[in-house]
């Protein structure tokens, strides 16, 4: 079903960019994926929140960060991708008592970088987690000992009518990789707290944690975050490597030789080769060593 006509009636007065049958393979990491129906790039806030107000309840509304922890699958996504973007979206700002406050689309590297120039520390950790505040809000995203439950204060944003919605840290009900914010919460920006520190050790550090990324991890090529979710008391990668799954391939999708908590889009892999291949890593890892293991990458779209 295409909702095409319902999202052009609410998007007549929209300031922002909206595209049609739009692609979504080059706004992933993984470069796989169908098209949206409509790809909503609001000007500002009240753009964004005047669309969700005139758009009708039954068009589903899904966002799209910088994805880099996500697979689009190949039948696109049916109604509104809603993807941040520009001055309104990614400006960084360092407050008072060691704050910032920082948009939905700013990098998560771009955050760090400001924080450690300010003399924040605590948020060094950014910088090895790919994607955008966004993104972090709602998984709880986080690397190298820290994670943003650690650092929010509070989170706003706006739900499906376009109302504001301010989350505390409480509010978001954080756990590891995951948190309970309302699904129809679209966030639009995060207050983040740190402590005082020194600029060149902050910056020393994320150096650090940036040689680490580059020698571990397959970052040059096409391929997401972690694939899956570290089990209570075990990593992944070990698991997967115990069930000898290193460089295990379906279609052109292969499971990296470099961090096999990483899968790799070999050049002509389908988002239905990605999921297949993550589907057999955790066949071969229950059967192996008796654990499931938990997508950390976000599928989402019709087969």
């Amino acid at each position: 079903m295409s909702f095409a006509a319902a999202i052009r009636s609410a998007a007549g007065a929209a300031r922002g960019r909206v595209t049609y049958d739009a692609p979504l393979a080059p706004l992933t990491w993984f470069r796989v994926g169908g098209a949206a129906d409509a790809l909503f790039s609001p000007a500002d806030e009240d753009d964004l929140a005047a669309f969700l107000g005139a758009l009708p309840r039954e068009v589903p509304v899904t966002v799209v960060g910088l994805g880099s922890n996500l697979i689009v699958r190949d039948g696109g996504i049916a109604g509104v991708v809603v993807r941040l973007g520009g001055r309104a979206f990614n400006a960084i700002e360092v407050t008072a008592d060691h704050s910032l406050v920082a948009g939905a689309a700013a990098p998560d590297a771009f955050v760090a970088k400001a924080a450690a120039t300010a003399g924040v520390g605590g948020l060094a950790f950014l910088r090895g987690v790919p994607g955008a505040i966004g993104g972090a809000l709602k998984m709880n995203a986080g690397a190298h000992g820290g994670e943003i439950s650690d650092a929010l204060v509070e989170a706003r944003g706006l739900d499906r009518t376009g109302a504001v919605r301010i989350l505390s840290n409480a509010d978001m009900g954080y756990s590891y990789r995951h948190s309970s914010a309302p699904d129809d919460v679209i966030f639009t920006r995060a207050t983040l707290r740190g402590r005082p520190g020194d600029p060149d050790a902050i910056l020393a550090e994320m150096e650090r944690i940036t040689r680490v990324r580059e020698a571990s991890q397959p970052i040059r090529e096409k391929t997401g975050g972690s694939t899956f979710k570290n089990p209570p008391g075990a990593s992944a990668w070990e698991l997967i490597d115990k069930a000898g799954c290193r460089g295990l391939v379906v279609g052109d999708a292969q499971v990296s030789t470099m961090h096999c908590n990483f899968l790799i889009n070999r050049g002509g892999a389908t988002a239905a080769d990605l999921e297949a291949l993550g589907e057999a890593v955790r066949r071969r890892v229950l059967e192996t060593s008796g654990v499931t293991l938990e997508w950390e990458i976000k599928r989402i779209g019709r087969r």
